[in-house]
C-alpha cells in the first residue's frame, strides 16, 4: 500500500492542474514543499475558528466547505470542491482563524502545504513560487467566476 500511496503521490505532483506554468524541474521543486496525504470521507479538515496553517490542493474526491451562520448549529454550503481545487488557500496570505469548516465528502488524495512551507518556497524559490501562485490565482478566479454565475441565476 505504501508504494502505491508513493505513486499516486509522484503522479498528482507531476500532474496538477496548478502546476501547468511549471516546467517538469520545477514540479519536482515545488513537490518536495507538499505534504501528500490520503484523508477518510467524513474527516475534518479544518473547523471554523481553527487556527489557520495549511492549504489543500484537492486532487481526488470532494470537500465541502461551510460557514456557520447566525442561528447555533445552522450552516450554510459555502462549496463543494473536488479534483483541481484549492481550499484554505487564505492562510497562505492571512494569519487569521479558519473563516469556514472544510470536511471530506468522499475519500480524497490531498497536497498540503503549511504557510510556513510556503513562505519557504517563496524565499528560496521565488520565480518558481510566482508560477504556483499564478496557478492558484486562475483556480481562484474561476471559481470566482463560477460564483458569480449561480448568483446571476438566483436574480
Amino acid at each position: 500500500m505504501a508504494m502505491l500511496a508513493e505513486d499516486i503521490c509522484r503522479k498528482m505532483k507531476s500532474d496538477f492542474r496548478f502546476f501547468r506554468f511549471l516546467d517538469g524541474g520545477e514540479k519536482a521543486i515545488v513537490g518536495q514543499y507538499l505534504e501528500c496525504c490520503e484523508v477518510a470521507a467524513g474527516t475534518v479538515l479544518w473547523h471554523e475558528g481553527d487556527e489557520s496553517n495549511a492549504a489543500a490542493f484537492v486532487a481526488e474526491g470532494k470537500i465541502e466547505v461551510k460557514k456557520q451562520t447566525e442561528f447555533k448549529d445552522n450552516h450554510v454550503i459555502v462549496g463543494i470542491y473536488g479534483e483541481g481545487s484549492v481550499v484554505g488557500e487564505l492562510c497562505l496570505f492571512l494569519d487569521e482563524k479558519r473563516a469556514v469548516t472544510a470536511t471530506a465528502l468522499t475519500d480524497a488524495w490531498l497536497l498540503k502545504i503549511s504557510a510556513e512551507r510556503f513562505e519557504l518556497l517563496l524565499e528560496e524559490h521565488p520565480v518558481i513560487g510566482g508560477k504556483l501562485l499564478k496557478g492558484m490565482f486562475l483556480a481562484v478566479s474561476m471559481r470566482l467566476r463560477k460564483s458569480y454565475e449561480r448568483l446571476a441565476a438566483i436574480f
